[in-house]
């Protein structure tokens, strides 16, 4: 764990000798959302296989750069392509790069996911604020040894999506007629798709939505002190009683077209954060 905190170090030096000087904001692009980097003025951008100890994005339609520059004079810090389970990572690796976004001196962390509607009140391309979750995932960023340097080993958990920046995404969808859904989000390994029976029970224990990412670095992000949001597309309908075969390519073609309004609605939150 010695050994994780100084990659921690060296990657985020790297990224401040690169010039990723003092990012506000950090930003977690899902499944087919990158949209948000037009609304970007791009200084640096940098492949995550020349950052130092950054793993490497292994799903084919995830970009894998690291991108640094300004939305409305705040400066930002954007991962085009994140990290899954199911891509064979640790929790740790899946995680590192919200470590060291906090390291380089991120204040907020905005999220987002392409996830399938459990609640039926949800259609293909809707935006749902998540207010809680669920963790269905077998593993834990935090188990092992904890160093002081990462906060606490038992970070509390009752409200993980920070109040202040939902309100805000709220009130900015709000001027902008923006339709905007609240949910719970259940977070699973895949990368296979849910069965019917799957999809009944994890509606049965509470949720509106389900993914296969997002919550381990919403966990980290409470254990460092880092206040996050996250807003999921919904790519596909999840009605057990008339399920559909759904194919990865419909998804990421939901998630483009919903990932504009996203991004307007994004930029205009990092706007209010300077």
């Amino acid at each position: 764990m010695h050994n994780y905190l100084e990659q921690i170090k060296e990657t985020a030096s790297f990224l401040v000798n690169e010039g990723f000087e003092k990012p506000v904001v950090g930003i977690v692009l899902g499944t087919g959302l990158s949209e948000l980097v037009s609304h970007i003025q791009i200084e640096r951008n940098v492949a995550y296989e020349t950052i130092p100890n950054f793993p490497l994005s292994t799903v084919e339609f995830h970009k894998g750069n690291l991108v640094y520059g300004k939305i409305g004079g705040v400066a930002v810090v954007a991962m085009q392509g994140r990290f899954h389970y199911y891509e064979g990572y640790s929790m740790q690796q899946i995680t590192f790069p919200i470590r060291v976004m906090k390291a380089i001196g991120v204040k907020h962390l905005l999220l987002s996911n392409a996830a399938g509607g459990i609640n039926m009140g949800y259609k293909k391309g809707d935006l749902v604020l998540l207010d809680d979750h669920i963790n269905l995932q077998p593993e834990n960023p935090l188990r092992g040894l904890n160093l002081p340097e990462f906060g606490s080993r038992f970070p509390d958990m009752s409200e993980p999506y920070n109040k202040g920046l939902n309100d805000l995404i709220r009130q900015k969808a709000k001027e902008r007629n923006l339709p905007l859904h609240a949910g719970v989000y259940a977070s699973v390994v895949g990368p296979n798709l849910e069965t019917r029976a799957e999809y009944r029970y994890i509606k049965s224990i509470g949720a509106d939505l389900v993914g296969m990412s997002t919550v381990p670095e919403v966990i980290v992000a409470n254990q460092v002190g880092l206040p996050c949001a996250c807003v999921s597309v919904i790519t596909d309908e999840c009605d057990p009683d008339n399920l559909k075969p759904v194919d990865i390519s419909e998804i990421i073609a939901v998630a483009g077209k919903a990932d504009k309004k996203l991004s307007e609605l994004f930029a205009a939150v990092i706007a209010e954060l300077s």
